[in-house]
Protein backbone atom coordinates (compact mmCIF):
# COMPACT_ATOMS: atom_id res chain seq x y z
CA UNK A 1 0.00 0.00 0.00
CA UNK A 2 2.82 2.36 0.64
CA UNK A 3 4.69 1.50 -2.24
CA UNK A 4 1.33 2.19 -4.35
CA UNK A 5 0.94 5.45 -2.48
CA UNK A 6 4.68 6.08 -3.00
CA UNK A 7 4.41 5.58 -6.92
CA UNK A 8 1.34 7.58 -7.47
CA UNK A 9 2.99 10.79 -5.61
CA UNK A 10 6.21 10.20 -7.80
CA UNK A 11 3.94 9.82 -10.90
CA UNK A 12 2.08 13.19 -9.92
CA UNK A 13 5.48 15.19 -9.32
CA UNK A 14 6.92 13.89 -13.15
CA UNK A 15 3.95 15.24 -14.91
CA UNK A 16 4.17 18.67 -13.27
CA UNK A 17 6.29 21.83 -14.69
CA UNK A 18 8.94 23.68 -12.92
CA UNK A 19 6.35 26.42 -12.22
CA UNK A 20 4.12 23.78 -10.85
CA UNK A 21 6.27 22.17 -8.30
CA UNK A 22 7.60 25.38 -6.82
CA UNK A 23 3.94 26.81 -6.45
CA UNK A 24 3.38 23.53 -4.50
CA UNK A 25 6.32 23.85 -2.45
CA UNK A 26 5.13 27.92 -0.89
CA UNK A 27 1.44 27.06 -0.71
CA UNK A 28 0.30 26.29 2.53
CA UNK A 29 -3.51 25.34 2.99
CA UNK A 30 -5.25 25.52 6.28
CA UNK A 31 -9.30 24.69 7.39
CA UNK A 32 -11.25 26.17 9.87
CA UNK A 33 -13.86 24.34 11.52
CA UNK A 34 -16.94 25.45 13.62
CA UNK A 35 -19.58 23.02 14.66
CA UNK A 36 -21.35 21.54 12.05
CA UNK A 37 -19.81 23.68 9.02
CA UNK A 38 -16.36 24.29 7.70
CA UNK A 39 -16.11 28.07 8.65
CA UNK A 40 -12.68 28.87 5.97
CA UNK A 41 -10.36 27.14 3.71
CA UNK A 42 -7.24 29.24 3.44
CA UNK A 43 -4.50 28.58 0.44
CA UNK A 44 -1.68 30.98 0.99
CA UNK A 45 1.09 31.16 -1.83
CA UNK A 46 3.97 33.33 -0.54
CA UNK A 47 5.57 34.85 -3.67
CA UNK A 48 9.24 33.82 -2.63
CA UNK A 49 12.27 34.89 -4.87
CA UNK A 50 12.15 31.37 -6.48
CA UNK A 51 8.67 31.74 -6.99
CA UNK A 52 8.74 34.74 -8.90
CA UNK A 53 11.79 33.49 -11.21
CA UNK A 54 9.73 30.26 -11.64
CA UNK A 55 6.64 32.43 -12.53
CA UNK A 56 8.88 35.08 -15.03
CA UNK A 57 10.38 31.81 -16.33
CA UNK A 58 6.64 30.51 -17.36
CA UNK A 59 5.16 33.77 -18.30
CA UNK A 60 8.87 34.61 -21.38
CA UNK A 61 7.76 31.11 -22.33
CA UNK A 62 4.22 31.69 -22.62
CA UNK A 63 4.62 35.23 -24.43
CA UNK A 64 7.68 33.57 -26.44
CA UNK A 65 10.49 36.25 -25.14
CA UNK A 66 13.92 35.70 -26.23
CA UNK A 67 16.98 37.07 -26.04
CA UNK A 68 17.53 40.80 -24.46
CA UNK A 69 13.23 40.86 -23.66
CA UNK A 70 13.37 37.49 -21.85
CA UNK A 71 17.01 38.37 -19.12
CA UNK A 72 15.13 41.22 -18.88
CA UNK A 73 11.52 39.96 -17.96
CA UNK A 74 13.68 37.93 -15.16
CA UNK A 75 15.19 40.94 -14.01
CA UNK A 76 12.20 42.50 -13.34
CA UNK A 77 11.25 39.42 -11.70
CA UNK A 78 13.91 39.46 -9.31
CA UNK A 79 13.74 43.37 -8.71
CA UNK A 80 10.08 42.83 -7.50
CA UNK A 81 11.75 39.89 -5.35
CA UNK A 82 13.35 43.04 -3.38
CA UNK A 83 10.09 44.73 -2.64
CA UNK A 84 7.17 44.17 -0.14
CA UNK A 85 6.68 40.52 0.74
CA UNK A 86 3.87 39.06 -0.87
CA UNK A 87 1.21 36.29 -1.03
CA UNK A 88 -1.68 35.43 -2.78
CA UNK A 89 -4.43 34.03 -0.50
CA UNK A 90 -7.12 32.12 -2.02
CA UNK A 91 -10.49 32.36 0.53
CA UNK A 92 -13.53 30.16 0.61
CA UNK A 93 -15.91 30.88 3.44
CA UNK A 94 -19.25 28.40 4.21
CA UNK A 95 -21.03 32.53 4.15
CA UNK A 96 -20.40 34.10 1.49
CA UNK A 97 -20.61 37.29 3.07
CA UNK A 98 -17.48 36.56 5.29
CA UNK A 99 -15.35 36.20 2.01
CA UNK A 100 -15.00 40.13 2.96
CA UNK A 101 -10.68 40.66 2.93
CA UNK A 102 -11.02 43.71 0.63
CA UNK A 103 -13.42 45.85 2.92
CA UNK A 104 -9.93 46.84 5.02
CA UNK A 105 -11.19 47.43 8.83
CA UNK A 106 -14.96 46.76 8.15
CA UNK A 107 -13.54 43.17 7.13
CA UNK A 108 -14.84 40.22 9.52
CA UNK A 109 -11.02 39.02 9.09
CA UNK A 110 -7.64 40.06 10.53
CA UNK A 111 -4.76 39.12 8.08
CA UNK A 112 -1.45 39.65 9.72
CA UNK A 113 2.18 38.57 9.71
CA UNK A 114 4.18 38.09 12.80
CA UNK A 115 7.72 38.31 13.99
CA UNK A 116 9.98 36.14 15.73
CA UNK A 117 8.21 37.65 19.49
CA UNK A 118 4.86 37.16 18.15
CA UNK A 119 4.12 41.11 17.64
CA UNK A 120 1.11 41.65 14.83
CA UNK A 121 2.64 43.58 11.68
CA UNK A 122 -0.09 44.98 9.51
CA UNK A 123 -0.41 44.56 5.88
CA UNK A 124 0.35 47.90 3.83
CA UNK A 125 -2.05 46.65 1.39
CA UNK A 126 -5.06 43.85 0.86
CA UNK A 127 -6.83 43.75 -2.38
CA UNK A 128 -8.92 41.39 -4.35
CA UNK A 129 -7.55 39.72 -7.45
CA UNK A 130 -10.27 40.34 -10.24
CA UNK A 131 -8.58 38.63 -13.17
CA UNK A 132 -10.65 35.81 -14.59
CA UNK A 133 -10.98 32.17 -12.83
CA UNK A 134 -9.10 30.44 -15.37
CA UNK A 135 -6.11 33.15 -15.39
CA UNK A 136 -5.90 31.99 -11.66
CA UNK A 137 -5.99 28.30 -11.65
CA UNK A 138 -3.34 28.73 -14.41
CA UNK A 139 -1.33 31.03 -12.01
CA UNK A 140 -2.35 29.56 -8.47
CA UNK A 141 -2.88 25.15 -8.94
CA UNK A 142 -4.83 25.15 -5.20
CA UNK A 143 -7.87 28.00 -6.57
CA UNK A 144 -11.19 26.65 -5.78
CA UNK A 145 -14.63 26.60 -7.55
CA UNK A 146 -15.92 29.16 -4.33
CA UNK A 147 -12.84 30.69 -3.68
CA UNK A 148 -11.87 34.91 -4.31
CA UNK A 149 -8.58 35.27 -4.69
CA UNK A 150 -6.89 38.39 -2.59
CA UNK A 151 -3.19 40.15 -2.72
CA UNK A 152 -1.56 40.97 0.67
CA UNK A 153 1.67 42.68 0.68
CA UNK A 154 3.49 43.38 3.87
CA UNK A 155 6.56 45.94 4.25
CA UNK A 156 9.91 43.90 3.97
CA UNK A 157 11.41 44.09 7.51
CA UNK A 158 14.58 45.44 8.87
CA UNK A 159 15.51 42.04 10.66
CA UNK A 160 16.07 38.79 9.78
CA UNK A 161 12.97 36.15 10.77
CA UNK A 162 13.27 32.66 11.33
CA UNK A 163 10.48 31.92 10.52
CA UNK A 164 7.70 34.06 8.35
CA UNK A 165 4.09 33.12 9.70
CA UNK A 166 1.06 34.73 8.76
CA UNK A 167 -2.08 34.40 10.65
CA UNK A 168 -5.67 34.78 9.50
CA UNK A 169 -8.26 35.26 12.40
CA UNK A 170 -12.01 36.37 13.20
CA UNK A 171 -14.47 36.18 16.37
CA UNK A 172 -14.80 32.67 14.76
CA UNK A 173 -11.29 31.22 15.26
CA UNK A 174 -8.31 31.99 13.15
CA UNK A 175 -5.80 29.76 11.26
CA UNK A 176 -1.63 30.13 11.17
CA UNK A 177 0.65 28.95 8.03
CA UNK A 178 4.44 29.41 8.20
CA UNK A 179 7.37 29.60 5.86
CA UNK A 180 11.29 29.60 6.36
CA UNK A 181 12.44 32.69 7.75
CA UNK A 182 13.89 35.71 5.54
CA UNK A 183 17.01 37.30 5.80
CA UNK A 184 17.06 40.99 6.82
CA UNK A 185 16.20 43.94 4.35
CA UNK A 186 19.69 46.00 3.64
CA UNK A 187 18.82 49.36 4.91
CA UNK A 188 19.54 51.93 2.11
CA UNK A 189 21.42 54.91 3.81
CA UNK A 190 19.78 58.54 2.17
CA UNK A 191 21.68 60.28 -0.21
CA UNK A 192 24.79 63.00 1.55
CA UNK A 193 22.61 66.58 1.98
CA UNK A 194 24.30 69.09 -0.85
CA UNK A 195 27.29 71.08 0.47
CA UNK A 196 26.50 74.63 1.51
CA UNK A 197 28.27 76.95 -0.33
CA UNK A 198 31.16 78.86 1.24
CA UNK A 199 29.48 82.51 2.07
CA UNK A 200 32.15 84.76 -0.47
CA UNK A 201 34.16 87.42 0.75
CA UNK A 202 32.66 91.04 0.57
CA UNK A 203 33.46 92.82 -2.42
CA UNK A 204 35.48 96.07 -1.46
CA UNK A 205 33.52 99.33 -2.27
CA UNK A 206 35.90 101.60 -4.55
CA UNK A 207 38.01 104.17 -2.78
CA UNK A 208 36.85 107.45 -3.69
CA UNK A 209 38.65 109.39 -6.35
CA UNK A 210 40.85 112.21 -4.85
CA UNK A 211 39.89 116.00 -5.92
CA UNK A 212 42.00 117.41 -7.95
CA UNK A 213 42.49 121.41 -7.39
CA UNK A 214 42.75 123.92 -10.65
CA UNK A 215 44.77 126.71 -9.68
CA UNK A 216 43.83 129.96 -10.91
Amino acid sequence: MKLAVLLVCLLGCVGQSPYQRTTNEVTRQRTLDGGYQQVLQLAAIYKSPTWRSAHAEKDASNRGLTGDARTQRIAQAQAEAAGPLEFALLVTTWDRRENDLDRGKKSVWKVRMLDDAGAEIEPIELVRDKRPMLTLRSEYPAMGDFATAYIVRFKRPTTALAQLRLRMSSERGGVEVSWPGIEASPEVAPPPAPAKPEPSAPTPEPAPAASVERQP
